[in-house]
């Protein structure tokens, strides 16, 4: 969705690719191929703010949000309206948006209409996956684990035909790949630190 202070056209903003490049470069990786896609995503990064915007033919930074209940027993997510499989919330990042977090946040919040989320500013995943986007491109996506607070009651937006709350077991299909792979490092930062605010 766009940032209604800025046409969704508007240069990206440097300070969003700023953030990027901190947030990776001082990244732990949770896996080999997070680890991987990383590195391919600061190779993108070289490319300047642009990196960051839908228009960039090459692939484009976009964020993420797996959204946890307050007891951390059942994730939020929502079956896509355009590839119809069950997804984490999140997507591309607006001209208005100065950091990654933010984005991912922002995104959950309007695709979840739930107010009152928390996220940890850190990644728990980074994952490139081609798109239809401007007739063909990938996503270079950085992913975020977000607590929601108690009593949460999620509401369908117009990107998603439907949102759920899933036990971590127990999750729908079909699946959008790379999902599954959130579970268990979401969990843990909830483990390791209380999850913040909107930044």
């Amino acid at each position: 969705m766009s940032t209604p202070d800025l046409p969704a056209d508007a240069p990206p903003n440097p300070a969003l690719h700023a953030d990027a490049l901190t947030v990776l470069r001082g990244w732990t990786p949770t896996s080999v191929p997070a680890a991987e896609a990383r590195d391919r995503t600061l190779d993108l990064l070289a490319a300047g703010p642009e990196a960051m915007s839908r228009t960039h033919r090459a692939g484009h930074v976009t964020a993420s949000a797996l959204v946890l209940d307050a007891t951390g027993s059942r994730v939020l997510l929502c079956l896509h309206g355009k590839f119809h499989r069950w997804v984490q919330l999140g997507g591309h990042c607006e001209p208005a948006d100065s950091t990654l977090a933010g984005a991912a946040l922002r995104e959950a919040t309007e695709e979840s209409g739930v107010t009152g989320l928390r996220i940890d500013p850190v990644p728990i995943d980074v994952d490139i996956h081609p798109v239809a986007c401007q007739g063909g491109s990938f996503h270079y996506d950085v992913r975020f684990a977000v607590l929601a607070p108690p009593g949460a009651q999620a509401q369908v937006s117009e990107e998603s035909e439907e949102l759920g709350w899933f036990p971590p077991h127990q999750l729908p299909t079909p699946l959008a790949g790379g999902t599954a792979q959130l579970i268990t490092p979401a969990l843990a930062t909830l483990r390791r630190a209380p999850l913040h605010p909107a930044p």
